[in-house]
């Protein structure tokens, strides 16, 4: 089997356009259920590794190394509206596989999935 990451991308709110309105509590409890229960059938069929959902960018720390120092700087490593907000790594038989789990994951949270497969390294 090969490992695919399925990548759910976040629209921020840029001022102009935003993603979608915010979800209501009704709202935020029924996409809690239904991505349990993706979830539980992913573990069923033997496709769940590992999943999560991610704090929005401004919490984030990039780590780089300037004049062979590290440095640390907060915010996204890039100004975009877009942004990883979680992602799933599952196993797959193949890539029409890993894309009906993707199918089934946007359907749910209305946000556009990457599907892309790991390097496989020989003897791994």
């Amino acid at each position: 089997m090969t490992q695919y990451l399925l990548s759910a991308h976040a629209i921020e709110d840029d001022g102009e356009t935003a993603a979608r309105p915010p979800m209501t509590d009704d709202q935020i409890r029924e996409v809690t259920a239904r991505v349990t229960g993706l979830e539980e059938e992913m573990r069923c069929a033997g496709a769940w590794v590992f999943g999560g959902r991610l704090h929005g960018p401004d919490t984030a720390t990039v780590v780089r190394t300037v004049d062979g120092a590290p440095m640390t700087t907060d915010g996204p490593f890039i100004e975009a509206r877009e942004h990883l907000g979680g992602f799933y790594v599952i196993d797959a038989d193949d890539l029409d596989a890993a894309l009906a789990w993707a199918t089934k994951v946007t359907s749910i949270v209305g946000a556009p999935i990457e599907v892309r497969p790991f390097v496989e390294h020989p003897g791994a």
